[in-house]
């Protein structure tokens, strides 16, 4: 079978722990047990933040801008980094992984459209009504917009968090 024929499907991540999670979840259950043969061509989608310059403050002779750009691309970098040394640790080697400028919902969306991705996997925040209210749910926004299956991973309460036995 050639690995063009093979559904989509598409992992958003940002730098928070509630992504790797879900990125975690979504190899473990769809593409270790199969491996060397997986199912899905995998591709890991990162929405670096377009620096807001139309803020009007700028200080003569200092670019703030590049400032911000440049701490952007840190975190872009390092969640590219951590998405791959995530892969190799469960033997996916055939990950694409894309950094793609602009918000997040609509960088997943289009890449649904670009991909033609038959399943979009996010990972749940988990924040509270007020927060979501202000910044609006990623995963939201993508469960009804996004034209493919979107599944949202959330992670269990009290895992990791020194949960009794």
């Amino acid at each position: 079978m050639a690995a063009s024929t093979k559904p989509v499907m598409i992992v958003g991540v940002d730098e928070s722990e509630h992504s790797f999670y879900a990125l975690e979840w979504t190899l473990d259950h769809f593409l270790v047990p199969s491996a060397p043969n997986p199912p899905f061509n995998l591709i890991i989608v990162h929405s670096k933040p377009i620096p807001v310059s139309s803020m009007g403050f700028t200080v003569p002779g200092v670019d703030i801008m590049s400032h911000v750009d440049a701490d952007l691309k840190k975190i872009a970098n390092r969640v590219v980094e951590k998405a791959k040394e995530l892969c190799v640790s469960k033997s996916v080697t055939d990950a694409t992984i894309e950094i793609v400028e602009g918000d997040a919902r609509n960088v997943l969306c289009d890449a649904v459209e670009r991909h033609h991705a038959t399943i979009l996997a996010v990972g749940s925040h988990g924040h509270g009504a007020i927060k979501r209210a202000v910044l609006g749910s990623v995963s939201d926004y993508v469960s009804h917009h996004a034209h493919c299956t979107v599944m949202i991973v959330k992670k269990p309460k009290g895992k990791h968090e020194g949960a009794h036995h």
